[in-house]
């Protein structure tokens, strides 16, 4: 196995990456403990009053968002509307300028939570891949099981094997990123979180980086993580996922969110004029 200890810095924000996914239940070294989730008493994600600005440029606008235990929640939107900011600001890769971000009730805004051990419960999908190109595929879900949970490399190789199964590349073990689809990368990128046991997975744009016939059996894999109770925030375009596997849609526009509700009322009959021209759009192309 590759020592990935004498690495590049754009490889230490890959493991960074890797590593933004949850263990259970743990206590942060400077900050207050961090209990397993308790869905009776709190949403798994809870956004209040949510700005984001980059420069003059205010992307979030007041966002008031959730998202339940085991609940799929995908979010609709143009390009620019906000979305991946939001996305990013639920594990603070974007810090927000105001407003709180809750993951079961731990607002990781507060400057005494320790947010890595908040951070270890989630786990992210990438529009790219941000594999190890030097780390074959069973090198690239081990490494941060090994570095961040401090699991044994027996163990972490494990539990990559039962992931990388379930997203039906156990074949491609022994494979390099290179050698791979692109389909093929995502699947690979999503068993590395998994390997990190989440408790809510994020997907930004996880599809759109794809060729379209590879778009399907990555949907495929994030059809059967919903079906087997993952918590989920997806950002995406493909109406069809929505439809068929989102429990609630959000629909987001300049920096707010317009309308929200079960996909056969916000796809199927939306109430606001600018959801309806965003899907006029879409079914048009």
């Amino acid at each position: 196995m590759t020592d990935p200890d004498d690495r590049s810095p754009s490889d230490q924000a890959r493991v960074g990456e890797a590593a933004a996914t949850p263990s259970a239940s743990v206590s942060g070294e400077s900050g207050p403990a961090v209990a397993s989730s308790d869905a009776s008493t709190h949403p798994t994600v809870d956004i209040r009053g949510l700005h984001k600005s980059f420069g003059s440029n205010e992307v979030l606008k007041g966002i008031d968002f959730r998202v339940d235990h085991r609940e799929v929640v995908v979010v609709l939107g143009p390009s620019g509307s906000g979305k991946s900011t939001l996305l990013r600001c639920v594990n603070l890769l974007e810090t927000p300028d105001a407003g709180q971000v809750l993951i079961d009730g731990i607002d990781i805004c507060d400057p005494d939570t320790n947010v890595n051990a908040v951070r270890r419960r989630i786990g992210m999908v990438f529009q790219q891949f941000n594999l190890f190109p030097h780390l074959s595929v069973l090198d690239n879900v081990t490494i941060a099981q090994r570095k961040v949970l401090k699991r044994s490399g027996a163990d972490a190789e494990q539990v990559a094997r039962v992931n990388l199964e379930r997203v039906g590349v156990l074949d491609k073990v022994d494979h390099y990123p290179a050698q791979l689809s692109g389909g093929q990368q995502q699947r690979v990128a999503i068993a590395r979180a998994l390997a990190m046991d989440p408790e809510i997975m994020l997907f930004d744009e996880a599809t759109s980086a794809l060729d379209p016939e590879l778009v399907g059996d990555v949907l495929k894999v994030m059809r059967s993580l919903a079906e087997d109770g993952m918590t989920m925030m997806v950002v995406t375009h493909e109406i069809g996922f929505a439809r068929n596997v989102a429990d609630r849609v959000v629909f987001m526009a300049d920096g707010k969110v317009v309308e929200e509700g079960p996909p056969a009322r916000v796809i199927d009959a939306p109430e606001h004029a600018r959801t309806q021209q965003f899907l006029r759009q879409v079914h048009d192309r």
